[in-house]
C-alpha cells in the first residue's frame, strides 16, 4: 500500500532503513557525513583540503547538540551509512506571524546515490520539520541543491 504522506513510498520499505537521531556520541559520524556534503554539493575532489571546515564542523556538533540548537538524524541500511539529514533553531526578532521569533533552518540533508529515490531524505525531512514543530517553531526554511 502506497501512503502519499510517505511520499509516495511504502511504509514498509521506509521502515527497513534505521534512522538514528544522532547524539554527542555521533559527532564523528556527523562530521565525515557532513564532509561528504559538502564534496556531493560543491562537486569537490577528495584531494581538496577540507580540514578547516571539519575542525569547525566538530566545534559546531558539539556545542549545537548539547544546547540543542541542532538536531540531526543519521539513516542506515544494515550499519551502512546511506543518508543524513539536520536542523538548525535560531533566534531573529519576533514579528506579528512570528511572536517568539524562534525559527529553523533544514540542512545537511543527503542519501547515497545509490538509494536515492526511495522516500530516505523525505522521510529524514518529515521528522526534523516534526521535531522542529514540537518546539513551537512554524517558520522551517530549506536550501536544496541537486547533485547526481
Amino acid at each position: 500500500m502506497v501512503d502519499e504522506s510517505l511520499g509516495g513510498c511504502t511504509y514498509d520499505h521506509i521502515k527497513r532503513f534505521e534512522y538514528k537521531k544522532a547524539t554527542m556520541k555521533d559527532v564523528d559520524e556527523l562530521v565525515r557525513t557532513r564532509i561528504i556534503v559538502l564534496r556531493a554539493a560543491n562537486k569537490l575532489s577528495d584531494d581538496v583540503d577540507m580540514s578547516l571546515v571539519e575542525k569547525e564542523s566538530y566545534a559546531y556538533y558539539r556545542y549545537a547538540l548539547k544546547t540543542g540548537e541542532h538536531i540531526a538524524y543519521l539513516v542506515y541500511d544494515n550499519g551502512k551509512f546511506i543518508g543524513a539529514g539536520g536542523v538548525s533553531f535560531y533566534q531573529v526578532m519576533p514579528t506579528y506571524h512570528n511572536p517568539t521569533g524562534k525559527k529553523a533552518y533544514i540542512m545537511n540533508m543527503y542519501t547515497n546515490p545509490e538509494y536515492r529515490r526511495q522516500g530516505i531524505a523525505y522521510h529524514t525531512l518529515d521528522l526534523l520539520i516534526k521535531d522542529a514543530r514540537k518546539q513551537g517553531i512554524s517558520q522551517i526554511a530549506l536550501e536544496a541543491s541537486y547533485t547526481d
